[in-house]
């Protein structure tokens, strides 16, 4: 069986780069603690675990002086605040398109504008694109699409979007706020590795027999990944392992496509293409 993998796939820049910090902050043997998952990669959260570097739920769960880690997606003012109030160490891992994306969420709100999210609800990096708009004062409302706008919008509105939606989703948000005639500003927020990823893997699965999205469950990107590659190809697979492939899923398969998310390291890219080889 032929294995193809992806033009672009796997661990970013942002990813790596949180890596990186995370493990740079205990390397004289330290502890680091950071504010939920570093990534949405639960193999790789359990590697940076037992190198010490540990995920907790709030600032009150880190104990003595370890150095305090911001994830990759961000956290609310509010939450540094509550860091600096501890007087602990911090390292703010944060993606850097992330704080761009947060930046332009307070910008459209310091303008006066109702802010709208393209993205999904609740997910940790929204939720610090929806505080820092508050911070200025604006009504904000998260939307997944179209259908999630509120029925009035008064006054100015300013769009911004979570860094690893789709530019479909966005366009479709935007296109019916112009209908709408509202005074518009957008901000495309879209990470370009994000789009990158996904304009490969469409392409790759609209030409093999199946695909193999490899990344964490509760990685969105990831997941998006594995609903694009799925609309292209009926036999999509997503794992996070190799354990969790099954040889049933590919027979009859001659060439199977691999891509990943954007916060799956190489190793992990690598174990499931050998193992796909050897099938």
């Amino acid at each position: 069986m032929k294995v193809v993998r992806a033009a672009y796939a796997g661990a970013c820049y942002g990813v790596q780069r949180a890596l990186d910090l995370a493990l740079k902050a205990v390397e004289d043997g330290g502890c680091a603690y950071t504010l939920g998952p570093l990534i949405h990669n639960p193999q790789v959260v359990a590697q940076l675990a037992e190198c010490g570097v540990r995920a907790v739920d709030s600032v009150e769960d880190v104990a003595g002086a370890g150095t305090v880690v911001i994830r990759s997606h961000g956290v609310t003012p509010e939450v540094k605040r509550s860091v600096a109030a501890c007087g602990l160490p911090l390292v703010d891992a944060t993606c850097p398109h992330v704080a761009r994306a947060q930046r332009a969420a307070a910008d459209l709100a310091e303008q006066g504008r109702h802010v709208v999210v393209v993205g999904e609800e609740g997910h940790p990096e929204v939720e610090g694109l929806v505080a820092c708009a508050r911070e200025a004062g604006a009504p904000v409302s998260v939307v997944a699409g179209p259908d999630d706008l509120p029925e009035t919008l008064e006054g100015p509105v300013g769009v911004v979007v979570q860094t690893t939606q789709t530019r479909e989703a966005l366009d479709a948000v935007v296109a019916a706020l112009e209908e709408r005639g509202v005074q518009l500003l957008v901000k495309n927020t879209i990470c370009f590795a994000t789009r990158q990823r996904q304009e490969a893997a469409a392409a790759l699965a609209g030409e093999v027999d199946a695909m193999v999205v490899i990344g964490g469950r509760n990685s969105s990107n990831t997941t998006r990944l594995a609903d694009i590659c799925a609309a292209a190809c009926s036999h999509t697979h997503h794992v996070e392992s190799p354990d969790e492939i099954d040889p049933a899923w590919l027979a009859g398969c001659a060439v199977v496509g691999v891509t990943a998310g954007a916060s799956t390291p190489e190793e992990q890219i690598e174990a499931v293409a050998t193992l796909l080889e050897a099938l």
